[in-house]
């Protein structure tokens, strides 16, 4: 099935925010990023010449580098041109070179604030094993051989934005560390509607993913949960599980999901532990998704699910496929260009076909190539 069928999000009764120009921001970032996207800029020229397009691209800084240039990890200026554009498209931010910096002032900071300002509530990550890559998943290919789950994580609430937080004294000389979780009924009930909704179009399923049994919030989030199932969606079955388990059930048994809805700290360690399960974070892209205003649109950010990947940066090594199917996806929910969309993603298919990898996907029989010629192949497949 394809990425446009399972995040089909206009099925779901939302819409994009239309701006008169089709503006489209990028923001490498740090580590890969600025080499991830600098192939969905290519994409996007290609567009533009090919397809006699109109995109306008706009690039600036943002994370670590945005600090190094500026003193803060994103500026105001950047925060306004994101609110303009018709897409945003994020790299990846961090890295070990600014962990020493004041928690303020970390890259990440830079990644919460477009989260919380642009008001992006819920992350879709969907962790779907390609039938080229089952052997690069570390699990054997009859546990993951067919694997499409999709993961609703919160994204703007619980411990990564609660009050108090912060480092402070305390009277024995030590130090203490605070963070708080913290969730609402609104806060819960909405990214859980995304969650149901989305589990009509699929397999109508969902788990419900929280620490009920040690956390006052998981109990909350539980009873939100259950409570908006049987008013509203009595049709598609619910269950309720424990995070931990749930990571566990990943291990054991992927399959046994369709959609799993989950707070926000414990959607970003499951979705990275499913993600891996196709075979490298370097594949799967995600839609970040905003609260509908009164005409029922949204705003939206596009980003792959992986990290800065410091270790690796400038190498040429990185896999930008997720980078380039995050791009996909704003063609279709963002930029209402689904046929571009489609061209895209069957580009990236033809290419895996032809047995071209990056190092992270590299098996046995398979042809390495460096991330600027992965972007070159898919070029090359577009109809």
């Amino acid at each position: 099935m394809s990425l446009k069928k399972k995040l089909n999000l206009r099925n779901l009764g939302y819409s994009m925010i239309k701006v008169k120009k089709r503006k489209i921001l990028l923001l490498p970032g740090d580590g890969i990023g600025p080499e991830v996207i600098a192939e969905v800029k290519k994409i996007i020229n290609w567009l533009n010449k090919y397809r006699s397009l109109d995109f306008e691209i706009d690039e600036d800084l943002v994370g670590g580098a945005a600090y190094d240039k500026h003193g803060t990890p994103i500026t105001d200026e950047v925060f306004y041109k994101a609110l303009e554009s018709e897409a945003v498209i994020l790299g990846a931010v961090g890295g070990p070179k600014w962990d020493n910096l004041d928690f303020s002032k970390k890259p990440e900071r830079a990644l919460l604030k477009l989260r919380k300002e642009l008001k992006l509530f819920a992350n879709l990550r969907p962790a779907i094993c390609f039938k080229q890559l089952v052997d690069a998943s570390s699990l054997k290919p009859e546990i993951v051989s067919g694997l499409d789950i999709m993961i609703v994580r919160e994204l703007t609430g619980g411990i990564y934005f609660g009050e108090p937080r912060g480092i402070k004294p305390i009277d024995n000389g030590e130090r203490k560390g605070i963070n708080t979780h913290t969730y609402t009924t609104s806060e819960i009930t909405r990214v859980a509607r995304i969650a149901f909704d989305l589990a009509k179009k699929r397999s109508n399923k969902v788990t419900s993913c929280e620490k009920s049994n040690v956390m006052e919030a998981g109990q909350l989030w539980k009873e939100e949960v259950q409570e908006l199932h049987e008013k509203e969606y009595k049709d598609v079955e619910l269950s309720h599980m424990l995070a931990d388990n749930c990571a566990m059930q990943l291990l054991r048994n992927p399959k046994q999901f369709d959609v799993i809805v989950t707070d926000n700290l414990f959607g970003d360690m499951l979705s990275d532990q499913a993600s891996m399960l196709t075979g490298s974070l370097g594949l799967l892209p995600s839609a970040s998704l905003g609260a509908k205003n009164k005409d029922g649109e949204m705003r939206a950010m596009y980003e792959p699910i992986h990290g800065s990947a410091p270790d690796i940066a400038g190498k040429g090594v990185a896999n930008p496929i997720a980078s380039i199917l995050s791009f996909a996806m704003a063609l279709k929910y963002s930029l209402d260009l689904d046929s571009e969309a489609d061209s895209l993603e069957k580009a990236v298919q033809a290419v895996l076909n032809d047995g071209l990898r990056t190092k992270d996907i590299l098996s046995e029989g398979m042809k390495e190539t460096s991330t600027s010629a992965m972007g070159d192949a898919i070029i090359s497949k577009l109809q």
